[in-house]
């Protein structure tokens, strides 16, 4: 079932997981840490370049180039993650989108429907894999 789930993904999501795992610039790299660590806080452009240490127009097309998705797409991709991880722990949605940076449970429906093509619901309903294989 896990599998069949991984298949399912965007290949937006699959470009952000190559991101993490291929070389990028020390720019990129730092701000990808900034998300990691500050994933659940409102995060805006300002920020992340900030934190790479690039104006913002240059960091949009470095980190886009670099990761193959916007930076507000990465962002989104992070949390959702961390929403299905919380959701696999039987937390409720309402919860699960303010612990991972969303307004309120529909932001959080919206997104990770954008996401993995499907609401939380669906997507537990389909067979969510197990928390010990997170």
């Amino acid at each position: 079932m896990h599998a069949m789930l991984s298949e399912a993904l965007r290949p937006a999501t699959r470009r952000a997981d190559e991101a993490r795992t291929c070389r990028t610039t020390h720019a990129v790299q730092r701000a990808l840490d900034f998300i990691d660590t500050c994933f659940a806080e409102p995060i805006t452009l300002a920020d992340l370049a900030d934190a790479a240490g690039l104006s913002i127009s240059r960091f949009t097309a470095r980190f886009s180039g670099e990761v193959g998705v916007s930076p507000q797409q990465y962002v989104r991709i992070v949390r959702v993650r961390h929403a299905q991880r919380l959701l696999r722990h039987g937390v409720s949605p309402s919860l699960v989108a303010a612990e991972v940076g969303f307004f309120d449970q529909s932001h959080l429906c919206r997104h990770f429907k954008r996401v993995l093509g499907r609401t939380p619901v669906e997507w537990l309903n389909a067979g969510a894999p197990a928390a010990s294989n997170a």
